[in-house]
């Protein structure tokens, strides 16, 4: 490793099957399922019935009452989250000077429930009872702003908004700032579309899962896959150089962001763009495909995407099964918080020597080309993983973290 290297020393997690990251590993690596029907409002009439929900944690009940009225919870959420990596970072903002530290938490959909609401205010009780927060509550910038306000962290800010790849295309900005000198940044991505009106545009969606058999909803490079389910939530990682992290004594160090690639291709069924963008991440990496230890997919769950995917992984190792893992199918797809939080869980995994599995599978029913880690989680020595992630309307991002 270089001094230059910009590594990963705290991972805050707020997922469906784990409201912090230790929780969230336990569930994953035992297969928890958190899709299930909707508990939030009533879904009658709705064709998509099933979602995987952040349940309340601890954490969240004791958030500041008086940020209650200016803040979605979905913003709320990506706070908590990001208090819990900077204590995991032992991480002091009020310690280190307020421009040394930036924030850059990707969120495609903003506070959507809080302009939802402050909507029906509009036009079922007047102009007067909307709240002026709705200036900035409902927008996409708006975890990376409060979380920068609530830590006093003036430095380089900013979102990257890629649909699905934007929370590896955020940790990619960060990790950009952190080589140019900034101290600390807090990156990630948090989403959220389980208000009605995120599942009205659900509904609409191409792919998205319309049945209501939570064991069979989501099922990634299987042939009889009903498509994706929505989810919420998300992961936030606190990066900084090697040498910083050594000089305050970081009490840990996760891995590296060693390479990042991103690409385009507006054939939402093309794979190049895959192959495109994970190159990119290995040549920046100075790795080839032959070291990589493991894939965490982007998994749409929608046949024909899947079998680009495929198509495409085939392209990137030949004849080499690399094993491939797809925790979402516990979560559902989060938007930027779904790359984010796979990027969390390849640290995990490079940590403890765990590849999780996806459950509902059988072996034969995979592709065979494609070692689909299925049934109970592999253990295996990790050195070097594959983080890919696609977003609507064309976006690929690949990312490579390495072991420290």
């Amino acid at each position: 490793m270089s001094d230059q290297d910009v590594v990963v020393t705290g991972i805050g997690v707020l997922a469906p099957n784990g409201t912090d990251t230790e929780s969230y590993w336990a569930a994953t690596l035992k297969g928890e399922s958190a899709i299930r029907p909707f508990t939030r409002f009533d879904t009658t009439g709705y064709p998509v019935r099933l979602a995987a929900e952040v349940p309340e944690s601890e954490a969240e009940l004791a958030f500041p009452r008086k940020l209650l009225p200016q803040t979605d919870r979905l913003t709320r959420l990506a706070m908590v989250c990001a208090d819990a990596a900077l204590a995991d970072a032992a991480v002091d903002p009020a310690a280190l000077a307020e421009y040394s530290m930036g924030v850059a938490v990707s969120g495609a959909t903003g506070g959507l429930e809080f302009g939802q609401q402050q909507l029906q205010k509009l036009w079922g009780q007047g102009w007067e009872e909307v709240s002026p927060y709705m200036s900035f509550a409902w927008y996409y910038a708006v975890n990376s702003g409060q979380i920068s306000i609530r830590n006093g962290m003036r430095g380089p800010s900013g979102v990257v908004i890629s649909e699905q790849a934007g929370g590896l295309d955020s940790l990619a900005f960060a990790r950009r700032r952190v080589r140019k000198g900034t101290a600390v940044m807090t990156a990630g991505g948090f989403d959220s579309m389980l208000c009605p009106y995120g599942l009205s545009t659900l509904s609409v969606a191409a792919g998205v899962c319309r049945g209501d058999d939570p064991d069979r909803a989501y099922l990634p490079f299987h042939p009889d896959s009903g498509g994706f389910v929505p989810g919420e939530g998300g992961a936030v990682l606190i990066l900084e150089s090697r040498a910083g992290a050594a000089q305050r004594g970081a009490p840990s160090v996760y891995g590296v962001l060693a390479g990042h690639g991103a690409a385009f291709d507006p054939d939402p069924i093309g794979g190049g763009a895959l192959v495109r963008a994970a190159r990119a991440a290995l040549t920046e990496a100075g790795l080839t495909a032959a070291d990589v230890d493991v894939v965490f997919a982007d998994a749409a769950g929608v046949p024909a995407l899947d079998t680009a995917e495929a198509t495409a992984l085939r392209t990137l190792f030949g004849d080499r099964r690399v094993p491939v893992s797809a925790p979402k199918a516990l979560v559902g797809r989060l938007l930027s918080g779904g790359s984010a939080l796979d990027a969390a869980t390849a640290l995990l995994s490079l940590r403890d020597g765990m590849i999780p599995a996806v459950p509902g599978i059988e072996p034969e029913q995979t592709d065979p080309a494609l070692d689909l880690v299925v049934g109970s989680p592999r253990a295996r020595e990790i050195g070097t993983a594959l983080v890919l992630a696609r977003g609507h309307g064309g976006f690929a991002s690949a990312m490579v973290l390495t072991r420290p």
